[in-house]
């Protein structure tokens, strides 16, 4: 069974380039892991929020790529630099 995540970030404009970076970095680590199928950031046709979409192969292959990021120089930090709480939203095949 593969499972995902789709986790959608609500940056303050006027830190919404450097977000997407972040995304960006997180989403290149996260696809160097065993078993990630895939992982993309994408924005919302408004502009007003950043969405980072993942796939994985296993929870295990999900749960190593998560620990992976423990371990690398990226930014996963929710603070001031956003409005609202990510939401978060994990996901299995069907």
């Amino acid at each position: 069974m593969t499972v995902g995540f789709v986790a959608t970030h609500y940056p303050h404009a006027d830190h919404r380039d450097e977000f997407v970076a972040r995304v960006q970095r997180v989403a290149g680590v996260l696809r160097s892991t065993p078993g990630c199928l895939a992982a993309e950031c994408w924005v919302t046709a408004d502009g007003g929020a950043v969405v980072s979409i993942a796939r994985w192969e296993s929870a295990a292959a999900q749960s190593a790529s998560m620990q992976a990021l423990v371990s690398a120089d990226v930014d996963v930090t929710f603070d001031d630099r956003e409005v609202r709480p990510r939401e978060i939203v994990q996901l299995v095949s069907a």
